[in-house]
């Protein structure tokens, strides 16, 4: 039987931990490498009522984009909403693992799955891991068109694959033939995504002024949302465990959600 250190490894392999952010935190969170593992649940987050669906489908193991622990926590107890997080995930025996900026960088990651979704090739990396033999990974894709594209185009393009009905739109041009995609939070790469050509960008959570200063300099922007720029493009780039793994049953949460509603 599987267990979560074969699930692991696997993922490790596709993408290492040495991929991550500085500041992230990943790998297994919570748990046991040795526990048997019969089912898996996919989410983006560890909510509580992802912890909840997990009980009630008995998984032995929930695997997440977002890590449940970015800093050492001080301490963990009840009535505190980390701490309450984890006294459920031990009493019910469930491992938590979860693979973020590595897993966004890694070459067929989902970076890179999020912009084969949307019908595009990459051309070049923004910001590349510098790593001897992984050179193919990073954070950011920018893809070059040979025919323009229009904004409203994109926009709809979007909307189809992503299923997002929702986004912000700062538009710089209304057509163009270069354009930046940088699943999640990626505002950090504007800039050298401008520098790399870039007339489009495709993220989520972009802010004010920088919305407001990338439209002076002639740049779109489609904000199109965190969680829609990452849910379906990460359970697509981990398909290969169903594959590998067939004594394991794999579910993706029903609820997993976008904490934003817009009305």
């Amino acid at each position: 039987m599987s267990t979560v250190k074969d699930i692991s490894k696997l993922i490790e392999k596709k993408a290492p931990k040495f991929l991550k952010e500085d500041y992230d935190n990943v790998g297994l969170m919570v748990g046991d490498n040795n526990k048997n593992v019969k089912k898996v649940l996919l989410a983006l987050d560890c909510t509580n009522k992802v912890i909840k669906e997990a009980i009630e489908n008995k998984v032995d193991l929930i695997i997440t984009h977002h890590p449940l622990i970015f800093r050492k926590p001080k301490n963990i107890v009840k009535g505190d909403l980390l701490g309450e997080k984890l006294i459920s995930l031990i009493q019910n025996d469930i491992s938590l693992y979860s693979c973020h900026t590595n897993l966004d960088s890694a070459k067929l990651g989902i970076n890179e799955t999020l912009v084969e979704m949307l019908g595009f090739k990459s051309n070049k990396i923004i910001e590349t891991s510098n790593i001897k033999g992984f050179e193919d990974a990073g954070i950011g894709r920018i893809v070059k068109l040979e025919n323009k594209i229009e904004l409203k185009e994109i926009i709809m393009i979007i909307k189809n694959k992503l299923n997002v009905q929702h986004m912000r739109v700062v538009e710089g041009k209304s057509e163009f033939n270069t354009l930046a995609i940088i699943n999640g939070s990626g505002q950090d790469l504007f800039t050298k995504a401008k520098d790399l050509g870039a007339e489009c960008i495709i993220t989520g959570d972009t802010t004010y002024h920088f919305a407001s200063d990338f439209k002076e300099m002639g740049i779109s922007i489609i904000d199109a949302g965190h969680f829609g720029t990452e849910w379906i493009s990460f359970f697509k780039s981990l398909e290969f465990l169903k594959d590998e793994f067939k004594d394991i049953e794999f579910i993706i949460s029903k609820k997993c959600e976008d904490p934003y509603s817009f009305i």
